[in-house]
């Protein structure tokens, strides 16, 4: 167990998740070490490892915040939105993913993987905060459409989250994978987070 208050052990851990942030940024997945994550902080890797025992388990708390601050967006609009029309709601979920680029990011990554890279502890606290995602998406449909049915909750949520996944490759590219796409003789034209999002939740809300 590290040593330090409860507010210092926090403080730690909040810089070391803000390290992996900043250089996920500008490297991938498998290039960014323990080390390098070390190097952006204020303390050594060997003290990483009294907060986290694997670069995974860094990730999947940054993951972890990233659904916390969505969650937290949506529950904001719905205290503060009464009423929303289906373009309304679209355009809503729509922002709410486009200020999200991080979470999707991480979502388009082999998230099983990930997850088994985890000690069980830190995993079962991410999955009670997916959870939590669930719920929240699941109670700004019951409060912006009372009429819409528990079994269409359902599918919306069941295919909306599976999306999200997908969202970050298909509006991300780097120069190189446009250049493949184009020598491909592929006539794909390439959509923003808010576009994919919209189309999608309009179309689900319209099933």
């Amino acid at each position: 167990m590290p040593k330090g208050s409860p507010e210092l052990i926090r403080q730690r851990k909040e810089e070391i998740v803000n390290a992996c942030k900043r250089l996920y940024k500008t490297k991938s997945f498998k290039d960014i070490t323990m080390k390098d994550i070390a190097d952006e902080t204020s303390f050594t890797r060997t003290s990483i490892y009294n907060y986290y025992q694997t670069k995974e388990e860094i990730f999947l708390a940054l993951l972890m915040r990233e659904y916390n601050l969505w969650i937290d967006q949506l529950k904001n609009t719905m205290q503060n939105v009464e009423i929303m029309t289906k373009e309304e709601y679209a355009c809503m979920m729509a922002h709410s993913l486009e200020e999200r680029p991080q979470l999707l990011k991480i979502l388009s990554m082999n998230l099983y993987d990930l997850e088994n890279g985890c000690r069980i502890e830190r995993l079962s606290a991410f999955k009670a905060v997916f959870g939590r995602a669930l719920k929240t998406v699941e109670e700004t449909l019951i409060k912006y459409f009372p009429d819409m049915t528990s079994s269409k909750r359902q599918n919306f949520i069941y295919i909306f989250f599976p999306f999200m996944f997908g969202i970050f490759p298909y509006t991300y590219s780097t120069e190189k994978q446009k250049e493949a796409v184009e020598n491909a003789g592929i006539n794909y034209v390439f959509h923003t987070i808010y576009e994919l999002t919209y189309d999608c939740v309009k179309t689900l809300l319209n099933s």
